[in-house]
């Protein structure tokens, strides 16, 4: 195992499953303390298990990112436990059955729920960590997004996923690049750097399973953001290639 991580703390939303927990289990791996968030308590210490049979520091945290209660618990349970926090990765997020329609169709209420994860729980969260960051000497906050909140992309006719336009779920990303951006100003003249990661189109429960990247792909932006050094990049939107488009 590599140590180059040894003695930071890191915490993934809804890290029981996925992309998430593929996250957790690569951190961990390079020595860090993962801290499991899972909305499940249950399925949390599940796959804390799962890592500590690969000799992974893991804890589960219970955490559901759309009720505050349990964020401020969890800030709390941290800060008593870890007095800092090194590593933020906003993962968690939701794609909902009624976003398959056209984007003109879509209920309101669908709109709604997705923003509720997608967006206010990543700021929630952010906010809620940020004097654990501060505390760090080297705060990494990364926010899963996607290529689908790419305007740029989603403007090309020729664009991969150019069929994908779910209005509640693309724009939620959308939305994800705008407060990555705006805290990125507001942190600038700190040591914490945050960024927004694409996964690429990857195997996972929200897509289904269809995607034709393996966790271990969707992983790799998302782990080098969060393990970024002192002159690395903030407020930018890069995948495992580079910078994707705004």
């Amino acid at each position: 195992m590599s140590e180059d991580l040894k003695g930071k703390v890191a915490l993934i939303t809804g890290a029981n499953k996925g992309i998430g927990y593929e996250i957790a289990r690569q951190l961990g791996s390079r020595g860090a303390t993962v801290l499991v968030g899972s909305r499940d308590i249950g399925r949390g210490e599940e796959a804390a298990n799962k890592l500590r049979l690969s000799q992974i520091d893991a804890q589960t945290i219970q955490l559901d990112v759309s009720d505050q209660k349990t964020i401020d618990s969890a800030a709390k349970q941290i800060e008593s436990e870890f007095e800092k926090l090194d590593i933020l990765v906003n993962n968690a997020g939701i794609v909902s059955d009624g976003d398959r329609l056209p984007p003109s169709q879509v209920d309101i209420e669908t709109l709604r729920h997705t923003y509720e994860t997608n967006v206010f729980g990543v700021f929630a969260v952010t906010k809620a960590l940020l004097p654990l960051l501060k505390k760090s000497k080297a705060g990494r906050i990364v926010n899963l997004s996607s290529g689908l909140g790419s305007l740029t992309l989603n403007s090309d006719p020729n664009y991969e996923f150019a069929d994908f336009k779910f209005l509640a779920y693309n724009s939620s990303k959308t939305a994800v690049n705008a407060i990555t951006v705006l805290l990125a100003a507001e942190l600038k003249d700190t040591p914490i750097k945050i960024n927004a990661a694409d996964p690429g189109f990857t195997a996972t429960d929200i897509n289904q399973y269809q995607g034709y990247r393996t966790v271990e792909q969707g992983a790799i932006a998302a782990v080098r953001l969060a393990t970024l050094p002192d002159d690395g990049s903030s407020g930018g939107f890069f995948d495992e290639n580079g910078v994707v488009p705004w």
